[in-house]
């Protein structure tokens, strides 16, 4: 249910906060709602204007944290691949919870037994090149922790 039936295009020149209005097209026409709502109407939505269309400008503080929050309830696949390397772990060895790039750029060897052994391939998203470049690092220091095809894909390169 719209809030007004008065319509508020996207201003791409404009930052949003939470209280301002935007109409957005959805299944059911044009919907609009103060922006803090679109936050749990249709996250996945609001993010990618913001970051893969750059169509969206919003607060840091009182727009895009909140999202990122929201995101990883909503959507916790589209989440992890957006997070990458910059998902917070629970990695052994650290006392409290870290970045993933941490362990995968300081110990890539624990890191990749900890991924793909311990089957922890949900918990980070490894791009092809980020996958490549770990298994590589792997390769060159303990290729025979590597399950084959790993090895094979590194060697496809």
């Amino acid at each position: 249910m719209s809030e007004t039936a008065e319509v508020f295009p996207l201003d791409p020149e404009k930052v949003y906060f939470s209280m301002d209005l935007l109409t957005l097209e959805t299944e059911d026409g044009p919907k609009t709602f103060r922006l803090g709502s679109w936050l749990n109407v249709d996250p996945v939505r609001i993010h990618r204007m913001i970051v893969r269309e750059k169509t969206l400008q919003v607060d840091q503080i009182e727009i895009y944290n909140p999202l990122m929050s929201k995101l990883r309830r909503a959507d916790p696949t589209y989440y992890r691949k957006v997070m990458g390397l910059n998902v917070v772990i629970d990695f052994p060895g650290y006392s409290s919870d870290i970045l993933a790039k941490i362990p995968f750029e300081n110990d890539p060897v624990t890191f990749y037994k900890w991924w793909r052994k311990g089957k922890h391939e949900e918990k980070v998203f490894l791009s092809k090149a980020n996958q490549f470049k770990l298994f590589q690092k792997v390769f060159l220091m303990e290729p025979k922790v590597m399950l084959k095809k790993d090895v094979d894909f590194v060697k496809s390169f």
